[in-house]
Formats: structure tokens, C-alpha cells, sequence
């Protein structure tokens, strides 16, 4: 095992285009789960200079019915993407949320998947798609979460803050930031080099103003990261010189790109699915809050400093195929022992797609917070978010006592 080695995680804003597309697919999940919680979700969102498109497929009690949509429906869903947009800050020529066309390419669900997915008298509700998703937890940081990843988020968030609230009215949404830090065996010892790309109301990119700027996210960045970090620091603010033009003017977003930012910063596998614009009866989406859900309590228990954990589902199937855990050789107990714990806690009432949304309670619209700075060791409204929750630490405990 190497003792001394870099590592380094990547965060965007939630002006980036990518997670401008996130952020709207999952307003989407959410307007219709508040219609109808088990209304069936799979919402792809485009963004580009002044046009936003949406594509995908719904199931929604109340909103669409037999390949008709209810009255007042689709203006609503307008009004939920152009609030989005408008929320995160995009009033610019070249994307500007009153002014961008909207195209709605929403249509009802394939009938061959949902008769896989439903329950019926002779099978429990199967997953909405195969796959493998992964789950993890680190005591790195409080909250339990790779620390490049959890700094380069916190860089973005505190950024974000402050140009809402009016203290630096030189940013604009777009925004990407990079943490790279120094290990001495599983210990964080030095930020060697910190990347910060804004971008910038005109003429923040010469002479004063660019100073101003740079002092800015000099001081976010120290103000994040303890100081003892900082010692040998190389910073890169705005590296390519101008950044006027951003977010989908500046590129186009999709739905689903980002999903190492939406994770573990590249310190854990990931199966491949984006967690966007999905209701939770997609495995990629509840199975990956589960795995989080169980490698948080198993390291928050004691159990282990580091743990993965991989399931893997088939379309249509309640019954996961597999799961597996690896504490990376820093297990007390045995990782074989630990999945065997999981499986025996009968508060947890199984690992199908069902028992997932009971247990966490994911057919509610949480979902659109969590579409920009991760979806991992993240508080919406004062509160974590339920695959957050410490609440099996007591029965992991028990199951080794």
C-alpha cells in the first residue's frame, strides 16, 4: 500500500451547464412526485444558448394519462424550469431564464418497461434497470467523505452563497473548482495545489478588478481548508485569463455528465448510471443512496475507516444479485462478516427497490438539492439528507458485540 501519493477531486457549481441540466431534470422529478409519489420519472434535460430541451419518459397520476397531458400541465412544468434557471442566477444575453426557448419532449412511459417494474400478484416491483452502483465512507472529513471532494465542493458552495447574498457581485453562476492533497498513509497532510475557475462580470480579468478577484478566492480558499493544509499551496484562479462567457452560453449541458462530482471525487468506483432526472424506483439512483447509506454506518460504527460497497441489480428483479463490501484492509471485524450484518438487519426489511424507498423515504420531491455540489454528506434545510442518517450504527454494534 503506498504511504505518500497525490490525490485529486474536481467539483463544478451549480451554474455549470451540466448541472444546470441536473438541476432541472430533477425539478422535474420533483413536481411530479409532489403530484403523485410513485409517479415514474426519466427526464433528460439540454441546455444551450437560450434554448432548454426536455426528452424522456413519465408515468404521472393527474399530470399524464393515456398519452395526454392534464390541463395546465405543461405550462407548469415551463414554469418549474424557467424558476430553476432563475434561482440559480441566469439573467445574461446569451442564456437568460425569461428569455430562452423551451421545448418539452416529455412522453408517457414504454409499456414494456413498466410491466417489469410493477408489482403484481405473482412478483414484488422489480428494479427499473440492471446495473451495479456503488456506495462509500471515509473518515477523512466529519462527513465522512473523500476530503479533495469535500473541499472542492465547499470552495463552490461558499462562492455561491456570496454571490447570491451580494457580497461578491463580480461572480457570475458558472464555476468549476479543483483540490489536489498530499497523503502520508490514509492522512491528508498538504493542499498541494488548488484550482479555481469563476466566472466574471467584464473587466475582472485585467488590473485591479482581476486583483480584487483573486484576493476573493484566495481567501474563500484559506477559510475552507484548514490552514495546516495550506502550507505549500501552488493556486491557479482562473487560469486560461477571461472568463465572461459560462454556463450553457458558454457550453452546452446535459443531464448525467458530472456523476464523479456527484460522488466521490474518483476515490470510489462508480457504476456508470447518472442519478438525475430518475424517480427512485431506478436502481441508480436508490441503490447508489443505499450503498452510501450502509458504508457511512459501517465506518461511523466502528467497523472500519474505509468502506466500498457494490450491488447489483437485473431489470425487473426484486432481489439484488449480489453485494459486496471492501473496508480496504481496515476492517475490524471481517469485510464478509460486515455484509453478512447488513443482510440480517431486519429493520432495513431486505435490499429491494421497494424496501430502499421505504426505508429512506424517496418518494417525496428532496431531489432537486441534491443536483449540484454532490449528492453525498449533504444537509437540504438544516437536515442530511436520509441516506445521510447514522441510524444503523447502534444495530452494526450490536451484530459484532
Amino acid at each position: 500500500m503506498r504511504t505518500d501519493y497525490l490525490f485529486t477531486s474536481e467539483s463544478v457549481s451549480e451554474g455549470h451547464p451540466d448541472k444546470v441540466a441536473d438541476q432541472i431534470s430533477d425539478g422535474i422529478v420533483d413536481l411530479f412526485l409532489s403530484k403523485d409519489p410513485e409517479a415514474r420519472i426519466a427526464c433528460e434535460t439540454l441546455t444551450t444558448t437560450q434554448l432548454v430541451v426536455l426528452a424522456g419518459e413519465i408515468r404521472c397520476k393527474g399530470v399524464y394519462e393515456d398519452g395526454e397531458w392534464a390541463p395546465g400541465a405543461q405550462a407548469e412544468i415551463e414554469a418549474t424550469v424557467r424558476e430553476t434557471v432563475k434561482r440559480i442566477g441566469y439573467e445574461q444575453d446569451g442564456f437568460h431564464w425569461e428569455k430562452f426557448e423551451f421545448i418539452n419532449r416529455l412522453h408517457g412511459q414504454s409499456a414494456h418497461i413498466a410491466q417489469g417494474v410493477d408489482a403484481a400478484d405473482n412478483k414484488d416491483e422489480g428494479a427499473g434497470d440492471q446495473g451495479i452502483m456503488f456506495g462509500y465512507a471515509t473518515d477523512e472529513t466529519p462527513d465522512l467523505m473523500p476530503a479533495t471532494l469535500y473541499y472542492s465542493h465547499k470552495i463552490l458552495e461558499r462562492m455561491a452563497a456570496d454571490r447570491h447574498s451580494g457580497a461578491a457581485p463580480f461572480l457570475e453562476p458558472d464555476a468549476k473548482s479543483q483540490v489536489t492533497l498530499r497523503y502520508e498513509g490514509s492522512l491528508p497532510v498538504a493542499a498541494t495545489a488548488v484550482v479555481v475557475s469563476t466566472q466574471h462580470a467584464p473587466g475582472y480579468d485585467k488590473g485591479e478588478k482581476e486583483a480584487e478577484l483573486h484576493a476573493y478566492v484566495k481567501r474563500v480558499i484559506a477559510e475552507v481548508i484548514p490552514p495546516v493544509l495550506l502550507r505549500e499551496t501552488k493556486y491557479y484562479i482562473n487560469p486560461t485569463g477571461s472568463f465572461e462567457i459560462g454556463g450553457p452560453d458558454g457550453d452546452a449541458g446535459l443531464t448525467g455528465r458530472k456523476i464523479i462530482v456527484d460522488t466521490y471525487g474518483g476515490a470510489a468506483p462508480h457504476g456508470g448510471g447518472a442519478f438525475s432526472g430518475k424517480d427512485p424506483t431506478k436502481v441508480d439512483r436508490s441503490a447508489a443512496y443505499i450503498t452510501r447509506y450502509l458504508a457511512k454506518n459501517v465506518v461511523a460504527a466502528g467497523l472500519a475507516t474505509r468502506c466500498t460497497i457494490q450491488i447489483a441489480y437485473a431489470i425487473g428483479v426484486s432481489e439484488p444479485l449480489s453485494l459486496y463490501v471492501d473496508t480496504h484492509d481496515t476492517s475490524t471485524v471481517g469485510d464478509d462478516k460486515i455484509e453478512q450484518a447488513i443482510l440480517a438487519i431486519t429493520r432495513l426489511g431486505g435490499l429491494t427497490p421497494r424496501a430502499i424507498r421505504t426505508h429512506l423515504g424517496l418518494n417525496k420531491p428532496i431531489y432537486q438539492p441534491t443536483a449540484a455540489y454532490g449528492h453525498f454528506g449533504r444537509k437540504a434545510d438544516g437536515d442530511f439528507f436520509p441516506w445521510e442518517r447514522l441510524d444503523l450504527v447502534d444495530d452494526l454494534k450490536a451484530a459484532f458485540a
